[in-house]
């Protein structure tokens, strides 16, 4: 089988979960405002705080808006795609993962078309929020337009590097079963202290979300060509191809878990 046709099923059964979601359109309707309404809580705390004192060890008050309009937007597409990855906690517990096994597919892809998610309340609070902050950063004269397709980039590939770590963080549970406070450390816990400059932690915690959980690529390493100039623009291509490392490493420890998997009834 081609990619092309692995995609090709993956865009029908994507299809048929999002018809299957729509039936409850009023849920989905609330659901999406009640999320653009936390989702921009959520920055307005940060946005009051820095307003307060100025910026945060030099990094004002754009550029950490910078920093959490990528790591949204990577999560957003992530989850978009691969929501159910996340959850695969519910499949071995009751035995719906045995169901999708069964299936004439790769256990992977019927996982990631399961109940899949349009989250238009994240995406618009992201893209709004990167707007004002490459707004506010090309008037001050910090970055140049290129700075929009380097940003794009830094998405696509953070997106990447965040499902790599949701897939490694579920193939655990192939082991534990039990992974929920795992899942919060590795992926919920982990993204929300992304959102600031990696530069206010200890080294200690820097090399964790640079090295063990690699998040920081997501936004901050980027954030340092693509706002600050350093370093140079062989840091895109680099950010990259650890994108593309995570992923396979991910992958394979996916297939060894899978491997090593035992179902509810054996």
């Amino acid at each position: 089988m081609t990619i092309k046709y692995w995609l090709g099923l993956y865009a029908v059964l994507i299809r048929s979960s999002v018809r299957s979601g729509m039936q409850y359109k009023f849920n989905f309707i609330l659901g999406t405002i009640l999320a653009a309404l936390v989702q921009f809580a959520e920055f307005l705390m940060i946005a009051i705080v820095l307003n307060k004192f100025g910026a945060i060890k030099g990094w004002s008050l754009h550029e950490v808006g910078y920093l959490f309009a990528v790591m949204t937007l990577s999560k957003t597409l992530y989850r978009m795609l691969a929501n159910d990855v996340h959850h695969l906690e519910k499949y071995l517990t009751t035995g719906e993962l045995d169901q999708l096994l069964t299936r004439p597919v790769p256990i992977l892809l019927a996982l990631m078309s399961q109940n899949f998610r349009l989250m238009p309340a994240e995406l618009l609070q992201g893209s709004t929020i990167l707007f004002w902050s490459l707004h506010g950063l090309h008037a001050s004269g910090q970055i140049t337009w290129i700075a929009l397709p380097y940003t794009l980039l830094a998405i696509v590939a953070g997106s990447v590097i965040l499902f790599s770590i949701g897939l490694a963080t579920a193939a655990v549970g192939f082991w534990m079963t039990r992974i929920n406070e795992l899942q919060t450390l590795t992926e919920d816990s982990a993204q929300t202290a992304a959102r600031y400059p990696l530069a206010i932690y200890p080294a200690w915690l820097r090399s964790i979300l640079l090295i063990v959980i690699p998040v920081g690529f997501v936004n901050y390493v980027p954030s340092l060509f693509i706002l600050r100039g350093e370093y140079g623009p062989w840091l895109m291509p680099a950010i990259a191809l650890v994108a593309g490392i995570v992923f396979c490493l991910a992958m394979k420890f996916w297939k060894f878990g899978l491997s090593r998997y035992q179902s509810t009834g054996s």
